[in-house]
C-alpha cells in the first residue's frame, strides 16, 4: 500500500477539534478561561458554516461545550487532558491504490518533548480513538511527531524542522534520513523541505520549539505562503529573512522553485511575556473556504485576507479574532485537524 497525505485544500469529510479542559493550557481565573472556551467555540462554529465539525470533549465539560457549541457541532466525549488537535489528533492519509480506504498516522505524543508542565498520557491516546471512530486505518508510528511540525503539498513535499523531528526530547536517536524514510512510509513523502529553526517565542517554556505551520504552508503545489516580520526589532525579522532565502533556493518534489507570497505580522510585537508569534500563517483551508487568525489589527487582518483570498481563489476567508488561542500557545490550524474525503470511485 502506498500512503499519501492529501494536500489540506483537498475536500474534506470533516474537521475535528478538541475542546478546551482544566490544565496549564487553558490557565487560571474564571474570566481567563472563559477566553479559551470562547475562542475555540468561535473557530467550531465558522468551520461548521463550511464542512462537518466533530468535538472531542472531556466528560469534564461536557455541559458547557453543549451549551457553547449547540447543534452546530457533533459532541463526541473523550478523556483529554490536552487540546491541540492538530498534534493529537491522527494525521489523515489515503491510499491511492485502494478508493475508499482511510488511514489514520498514529505518531507518538509526548507533550511537545516531554516538558515538566506539559500533560499528554491521556491525549496520547486521541489518535486511535478518532481512528477508531472514523474507520480509517491505524498506521501506527515509532515517531514522536505532531500534525503541527509538518505540512504538505499532497504532491510529494513536506515541510520540516530540525529543532521538531530531530529535538532530543522528542527522537534522541534520530536523524534526518530516519525520519525522511518515516515520512515517505507514512505520508508519501519523496522530498523533505528542512527549515533550521522556527519562530522565536516557539523557544520560550511552553513553545513547540520550531513548529512549520506558523512560519510556512504550502497553498497549492509550487505556491508557499510565509510568515513575515516587517519590524526590524523583532527578532522574528532576521529570522524570516534569512528562512525566506533558504526557500527562495529550495525544489519541491516536482523540481519546481516556490512562487512565495508573503503574509505580513499585525503591528504589535510584545505582550506581556516578550516579543510575540502572531501569524497568519496558521490558518485552516475548509471547503469552499478559509478560517483565518484575526489580531484586531483591521489594516493587517484585512491585508492577511487580500493575500489568503489570492492564495486560495474561489474559497471565502473568514477571519477570526485568534489572540486567545495565541496566548496559549497556538493558532486555528493547531486546534483542528482535517478528515479528507476519500474517492470511493474504483
Amino acid at each position: 500500500m502506498t500512503w499519501r497525505m492529501p494536500s489540506e485544500t483537498a475536500r474534506h469529510d470533516r474537521t475535528w477539534m478538541a475542546f478546551p479542559c482544566e490544565g496549564a493550557t487553558l490557565g487560571e481565573g474564571e474570566a481567563w478561561k472563559e477566553t479559551g472556551y470562547a475562542a475555540w467555540t468561535a473557530v467550531a462554529h465558522a468551520i461548521a458554516e463550511f464542512e462537518p465539525v466533530s468535538m472531542v470533549v472531556d466528560p469534564s465539560q461536557l455541559g458547557r461545550a453543549r451549551r457553547m457549541l449547540g447543534s452546530h457541532v457533533d459532541i463526541i466525549e473523550a478523556p483529554l487532558d490536552e487540546f491541540w488537535m492538530r498534534d493529537i489528533g491522527p494525521t489523515f492519509v489515503l491510499d491511492d491504490q485502494r478508493p475508499g480506504v482511510l488511514g489514520a498516522v498514529d505518531w507518538i505524543f509526548n507533550g511537545w518533548g516531554d516538558h515538566a508542565w506539559s500533560e499528554w498520557k491521556k491525549a496520547n491516546g486521541i489518535a486511535r480513538r478518532i481512528a477508531a471512530m472514523t474507520g480509517a486505518e491505524l498506521i501506527s508510528s515509532a515517531l514522536v511527531n505532531e500534525g503541527g511540525g509538518i505540512h504538505v503539498d499532497g504532491d510529494g513535499t513536506v515541510l520540516v524542522t530540525d529543532t521538531v523531528q530531530l529535538d532530543p526530547r522528542r527522537n534522541p536517536y534520530a536523524d534526518r534520513a530516519r525520519v525522511e524514510a518515516e515520512l515517505a512510509r507514512t505520508l508519501g513523502a519523496t522530498k523533505a523541505i528542512w527549515l533550521p529553526r522556527g519562530l522565536t517565542r516557539d523557544y520560550a517554556e511552553f513553545g513547540t520549539s520550531g513548529h512549520v505551520d506558523i512560519v510556512a504552508t504550502i497553498a497549492s503545489p509550487g505556491v508557499l505562503l510565509l510568515h513575515k516580520q516587517p519590524n526590524p526589532e523583532h527578532p522574528d525579522h532576521q529570522v524570516m529573512l534569512d528562512l525566506r532565502a533558504l526557500l527562495a533556493e529550495a525544489t519541491d518534489a516536482a523540481g519546481r522553485l516556490f512562487t512565495i507570497l508573503d503574509l505580513e505580522a499585525p503591528a504589535q510585537i510584545r505582550d506581556e511575556e516578550g516579543f510575540i508569534d502572531f501569524s497568519y500563517v496558521n490558518h485552516l483551508a475548509v471547503n469552499g473556504g478559509v478560517i483565518a487568525c484575526g489580531f484586531g489589527d483591521e489594516k493587517a487582518d484585512a491585508a492577511a485576507a487580500d493575500v489568503l483570498q489570492q492564495a486560495y481563489p474561489g474559497r471565502k476567508v473568514v477571519t477570526i479574532d485568534s489572540r486567545p488561542i495565541f496566548a496559549r500557545g497556538g493558532g486555528i490550524h493547531c486546534i483542528t485537524q482535517q478528515q479528507p474525503a476519500v474517492d470511493t470511485k474504483a
